[in-house]
Order: structure tokens, then C-alpha cells, then sequence
């Protein structure tokens, strides 16, 4: 399982987030302490957006903790909207295509989870990815196939149904020719604008998913695992939960996939 940290608000500086807390995101990459394994170590990448619609992007296969221009970089920058993730992989090879996040025109994408038996139907999950789309799918994992069958599936339109139907048809194909559990999904996109976040398994084990709101900072923390030991005001994502972060505050809806890949 991977670990990750979101922000949608005020500017603030990227190490405001991924480094500077007691439990930030780079301590979570050899210290986690909501999921299976407390190392991170497979890479790591960050996504932020300023003056223009793309966001920039930054990612490696050192650990986290070990790379000095990571901690540069985050100390320098400041955006009202990013993503960071560090990678536990469930699989596929430690390389920079397979780090988090994602990246397609102005959207970003960042997974924690699992596709139960994907290496038994990756080229079928490939085969699910548009001739047009397919130039953009640089790695192997599930989650980058994912997030291009998403896109696929109306993204730019409305981003919920869009994940509704593409980890349906990823749930059909872990049922037909993988393993449970189908799928564990907590995960983070962005198209600049706003945040949004989901929290989905079809067993009882999703991964762990926090939200807070910070007077300080004046924007919303969205994370893995809170950022300080015993610090208050952090509420959890319930499993089934779809969340958008923007001017208007937090909507969560409800998401289930899993009655569409029952109808399949």
C-alpha cells in the first residue's frame, strides 16, 4: 500500500504538507502507521498547479526521505492545489512511469490500493484504453490504466460517474480472471480547479482516507494518515464516499461501483 497527502486552498508552501509536519508525508514513507507495511520506498512524485491549466510534475524512484532536491524543491514552491504521493508497489517495476501522480492535459491522478490478480488480465485492462488515449500509458500499473480508462469514460465530464464505471469494468475483470479482493481504492484527482477524492473496496478492507480544514493554512488537508500525532479536527472519509474540495466546501456523494459491475 502507498501513502498520499492532497491540498486545495490558500497558496501555501509544498513543505507546508509533504515535509514539515511531525507526521508529514516524507516521515510516512519509512514510518506509516495506518496501513500493512510502514515503508514507502518505491518512489514518489508530486503534482501542483499555478498560472497554468497543466500541472507540473516532479517524480523519481529514490525514497522519499533520501532525496535532498525533493525537500529543495518543496521548500521553494508554493500552489493552492497539489498532490504527493509515496509508492509501496504491489507489483509492477520501481520506475519513474510507474510513480504517482498521473498526468493527463490538465488532470492529475494518485492511487492507493490494489487490483486483485492484475498481472492475469493486464493486457485486457490495456485493451480497455482508447487508440487515442494509449500514447499517454507510459507504465504498467493498474492505477495509471485506471485513470486512462476514467478518462475514457467522460472524466472531463463529470468525474464520479466516470470512476464509477471504469473500477466497474476493473471489478469485472478481477472477477473473471484475478483474485480478491477485486479492488481497494482510495485515491485523489485534480483538474486545477478543484479536488476530489474517493474511498472504495469491495471487501471490508479500504484504505484509510482524512480530511481536516486548517484556519492557518486556509485550505483543506485531504491525507492517508493525519499529519500530527493526536491533532484534532480530522475526519474520515466513510468507505462508498465520493468528496470534492472547492470554494463551496466539501460534497461528498455516494460511490458504487460495484452495482454497475453487478449489472455487467
Amino acid at each position: 500500500m502507498c501513502r498520499w497527502a492532497a491540498y486545495w486552498g490558500e497558496a501555501i508552501f509544498l513543505e507546508d504538507i509533504i515535509s514539515r509536519p511531525g507526521h508529514s508525508l516524507i516521515h510516512q514513507s519509512h514510518c506509516a502507521t495506518k496501513c500493512h507495511t510502514a515503508i514507502n520506498a518505491d518512489g514518489f512524485g508530486v503534482a501542483w498547479y499555478g498560472d497554468r491549466a497543466e500541472p507540473g510534475l516532479y517524480r523519481d524512484v529514490m525514497p522519499a526521505w533520501s532525496d535532498p532536491n525533493l525537500r529543495s524543491l518543496t521548500a521553494q514552491v508554493k500552489s493552492p492545489l497539489f498532490l504527493a504521493h509515496v509508492r509501496a508497489s504491489t507489483g509492477t517495476a520501481t520506475s519513474r512511469n510507474n510513480c504517482h501522480p498521473f498526468t493527463w492535459g490538465k488532470w492529475s491522478f494518485m492511487h492507493n490500493g490494489q487490483i486483485g490478480g492484475y498481472d492475469a488480465f493486464r493486457r485486457a485492462a490495456d485493451m480497455m484504453i482508447p487508440d487515442h488515449l494509449y500514447p499517454h500509458r507510459k507504465g504498467a500499473t493498474d492505477s495509471e490504466a485506471l485513470f486512462l480508462i476514467a478518462v475514457a469514460e467522460g472524466l472531463e465530464d463529470d468525474p464520479l460517474p466516470a470512476f464509477e464505471r471504469a473500477a466497474a469494468r476493473m471489478i469485472g475483470l478481477a472477477r473473471a480472471k484475478g483474485a480478491a479482493p477485486h479492488l481497494r481504492l482510495t485515491a485523489a484527482l485534480s483538474d486545477g480547479q478543484r479536488l476530489y477524492a474517493m474511498r472504495y473496496a469491495t471487501d471490508d478492507a479500504a484504505p484509510t482516507l482524512f480530511y481536516r480544514w486548517s484556519d492557518t493554512r486556509n485550505g483543506w488537508a485531504v491525507v492517508s494518515e493525519p499529519l500530527e500525532s493526536g491533532e484534532g479536527g480530522w475526519i474520515e472519509v466513510p468507505p462508498y464516499s465520493f468528496c470534492s474540495f472547492g470554494p463551496e466546501g466539501v460534497l461528498r456523494r455516494d460511490f458504487h461501483p460495484c452495482r454497475l459491475a453487478a449489472a455487467a
